[in-house]
């Protein structure tokens, strides 16, 4: 870029930043409440709208004076947002305590160093400026004062309650761009000895460009009174970002003398020392290790008790309720017993009845083939006592555990470290070993507890779906023995039949009409229990492809079925009618309610049969003039299962009916009493169709 285009650039850049700071710093100071943070916050905004406004001279003319005066108001911009971001991080509705000041003045202080290492001789030469160029030592204290910068805004990020969290992000978001830009620029300026002229330049124009970001922040939180807690979390994530900065730091100092005394290769050294130092940081921040240790360190040194519980129960129940799948529970028991001490793998073991405890499920361990009895000195101490057995003090220290030998198998996990029992009640339901820990922790009255306790909402849990699958195992062979009991009382009506037919053939075995309806009969029934054994094998539901069927002819299908008996049928009429069923199902319906009504009468007597059509229904009526039954008995009887009045009946039958037509939409009606005969009347939704031709007085023989 040439001296005209970059101060033109500059120009434009910082000149729009002074304007559109000005305007917002005036929109805050009549807009927003009188608190502290509201005035820091606007000192901060004028500081900013100072530093764009004497960066224009340096870019136009640069000079010593105008370098000088450029430097000293950065000096004051970081200051002053350093001091405004100190001021969220104090509790709102606290007093400025000397707590308070403290902060602020150290904040002020660092502003003070860097402003006084750029008056004494840390700044801009007349040449230097204007190229850009300055001494390394203030590009690497800015560079760290945006590093320190950057940290304070994680803090208040991390800090802020989540319900207001919300109110602070934009801020965070604007600030951090700006930041970071400044990271990049001065990390740029120490590794090659001289700012790049381009990034200067679009400073001011990124400035402007986090104004709305500042705005939001704003509007949503006038008085910046910001909520904020402490916990673990934080500090462990602003420890990791502290160690990184400086990490950072020192490749780039780093850089500098390798490129310095490096001669020719100099350059290429400092190439691969970036290469190497950005390899480092990917790989100790993606490091369990690493993270483990770091965080033992923090909760040795910076709290009174190891754990934060809040967190680390929300993160238990949220690693066992992610999976629903059996198999997938387990593994997540052990690694949620895990994750509380660091572990990096374990072994479930769980009860059995025949077999004692078995080991049921692994996360990142191998696989071992070794069962623990019951009754076994292992599982009858952790029953007993409900002890966090830690393996290595076991070996060491064998008097604390009294008599109890580890079992064979254990030395085959050459990195046993703990074994927590799984308890629920009195009864010891399994046991999870978990291999060493990635970090040293003692495993002292703390740990044990958290474990303790976890182990038993695990167990709870663990429980509660073996629970689960067992009801609805239970649920199936309950379905399946119903579908079981109506395919044997369909059986039994297939038995009649045959049966029927073998009475029959002793008479008109050489009847070739009667030959002829053998045959029929015979396949009709082989072709009915193939049907029911696939049900049966399949648990195939008819009501799910229920279709178009014509109601007359299933009713002349199913009385002729049932022909041949001392008791006559009589079609008194089937009326042009189709409802939407399962043929099969449909007709074994009817001949159900035929067979009984044969059943219930007597020679002489006759069993009528009808279809009509009555509104938007089809209705199928049987008729007897049997023995009835007691309104009592239809009322509470007759539609529950194993209920019945015939001596060889199984009570199936009308249930299974009802159950079916009740599914299509349908009702049964029964109208009975003692001595005076049954009707039974079946009323089906009616579909439009074209049945067959209508049958009127037709006698079956």
């Amino acid at each position: 870029m040439t001296a005209s285009a970059f101060a033109n650039v500059s120009v434009w850049s910082y000149g729009l930043a002074v304007a559109a700071y000005a305007m917002f710093s005036i929109r805050v100071s009549v807009g927003s409440r009188r608190s502290q943070r509201a005035r820091m916050l606007l000192v901060a905004l004028a500081a900013t709208t100072l530093w764009a406004a004497l960066s224009i001279p340096l870019a136009v003319e640069p000079t010593i004076g105008t370098a000088l005066l450029a430097s000293g108001s950065e000096a004051l911009r970081y200051a002053a947002w350093l001091v405004f971001l100190s001021y969220l991080l104090i509790p709102s509705g606290t007093r400025v305590s000397t707590f308070n000041r403290t902060t602020r003045s150290a904040f002020l202080l660092v502003g003070a160093i860097l402003l006084a290492s750029v008056l004494v001789g840390e700044g801009f030469t007349a040449a230097g400026a204007a190229g850009l160029g300055g001494l390394r030592g203030g590009y690497f204290l800015r560079l760290g004062i945006a590093v320190i910068a950057l940290i304070l805004l994680e803090q208040v990020i991390r800090r802020v309650e989540p319900q207001m969290r919300w109110s602070i992000k934009p801020l965070v978001v604007g600030l951090g761009g700006v930041f970071c830009l400044d990271l990049y620029l001065y990390a740029d300026a120490v590794l090659f000895g001289q700012l790049n002229a381009d990034l200067w330049a679009s400073r001011g124009f990124a400035n402007v460009i986090a104004i709305p970001f500042l705005a939001i922040a704003t509007a949503r939180n006038t008085g910046w009174t910001v909520d904020l807690h402490l916990s673990r979390r934080v500090v462990f994530h602003s420890s990791a970002l502290l160690v990184s900065g400086a990490f950072l730091l020192l490749v780039a100092g780093a850089g500098y003398f390798v490129r310095y005394f490096g001669g020719a290769w100099g350059r290429a050294f400092q190439i691969e020392l970036l290469f190497t130092a950005a390899l480092a940081v990917v790989l100790v921040g993606s490091s369990g290790r690493f993270r483990a240790n770091l965080k033992v360190f923090i909760s040795k040194h910076f709290f009174s008790y190891r754990y934060d519980y809040r967190e680390e129960w929300l993160r238990f129940t949220r690693t066992l309720s992610m999976e629903r799948h059996a198999q997938h529970i387990q593994e997540r028991t052990i690694m949620a017993l895990a994750n509380l001490v660091e572990s990096p793998g374990g072994i479930l073991w769980l009860k059995e009845e025949a077999r004692g405890h078995v080991a049921a499920a692994r996360w990142n361990c191998a696989a071992i083939d070794a069962c623990e009895r019951s009754d076994g000195a292992l599982a009858s101490f952790l029953e007993r006592t409900g002890w966090v057995l830690n393996i290595p003090e076991l070996r060491t220290e064998p008097g604390r555990y009294g008599d109890l030998a580890l079992p064979e198998w254990i030395a085959e996990l050459p990195s046993a470290w703990l074994i927590v029992p799984l308890v629920t009640g009195q009864d010891l339901v399994g046991f999870v070993l978990l291999t060493a820990s990635r970090a040293v922790i003692d495993v002292d009255w703390e740990v044990r507890d958290l474990l303790k306790t976890a182990s038993r909402q695990a167990a709870s849990y663990l429980g509660h779906v073996k629970t689960s699958e067992a009801l609805l195992e239970a649920r199936k062979f309950d379905a399946f023995n119903r579908m079981s009991a109506f395919v044997v009382h369909d059986l039994k009506n297939l038995v009649s039949q045959l049966s029927l037919m073998l009475k029959n053939a002793q008479r008109h075995r050489d009847n070739p009409e009667f030959q002829s309806d053998m045959l029929l009969t015979v396949q009709h029934v082989v072709e009915r229990m193939n049907a029911l054994m696939l049900q049966l094998r399949t648990g195939a539901d008819p009501v799910e492809n229920a279709r178009l069927v014509d109601l007359g002819a299933v009713v002349r299908r199913a009385c002729a079925a049932k022909s041949g008996q001392p008791v006559p049928i009589v079609l008194e009429s089937t009326a042009q009618a189709a409802a939407f069923g399962h043929e099969q199902r449909l007709e074994h319906v009817m001949g159900h309610l035929v067979q009984n009504a044969l059943d219930a009468s007597t020679p002489g007597q006759s069993v009528r049969v009808s279809v009509e059509t009555a509104g938007q229904f089809v209705s199928v009526t049987v008729a007897d003039d049997g023995a009835g039954m007691t309104t009592e008995f239809v009322r509470d009887r007759l539609f529950k299962p194993f209920q019945t009045t015939k001596p060889s009946g199984m009570g199936i039958g009308v249930y299974e009916s009802a159950q079916y037509v009740n599914a299509l939409g349908g009702e049964i009606r029964v109208d009975s009493s003692p001595g005076a005969g049954t009707r039974v009347r079946v009323l089906l939704p009616a579909a439009q169709a074209t049945p067959g031709p209508a049958v009127l007085d037709e006698h079956v023989a």
